[in-house]
């Protein structure tokens, strides 16, 4: 099946939709204590996009080999996913490592798009 996954995160809180057939899930959360006020705009957005995913999987909106386009708003993170192009940042190394898991278990088909 196919999706379009966007997601968004601040100090304060993360989103995520998700566009499958017509249909759209959508999700708001305010930051767990740990990262509230406590992580920058582009660490909540890999939090987000984390938690998004994790969640459209434990709902089963994502499936084994399902093919998602997702969409980066930020320049710096779409490079990251398509070029594999370094960060210094370790808090986002860990969040890439678990998105990457997360995507190679469920054998996904990631298309990185910048918006």
């Amino acid at each position: 099946m196919d999706h379009v996954f966007y997601f968004d995160g601040d100090g304060d809180e993360i989103s995520w939709k998700i566009e499958t057939r017509g249909s759209i899930a959508e999700q708001n959360r305010e930051h767990a204590q740990m990262y509230k006020n406590k992580v920058t705009n582009l660490q909540s957005k890999y939090i987000a996009f984390h938690i998004g995913l994790f969640w459209a999987i434990g709902v089963f909106i994502i499936k084994n080999q399902d093919s998602i386009k997702v969409m980066c708003h930020e320049k710096e993170m779409f490079e990251h996913f398509k070029f594999n192009k370094e960060v210094d940042d370790d808090f986002i190394k860990k969040r890439t490592k678990f998105i990457k898991q997360l995507i190679s278990q469920r054998k996904l088909k990631i298309e990185f798009e910048l918006v």
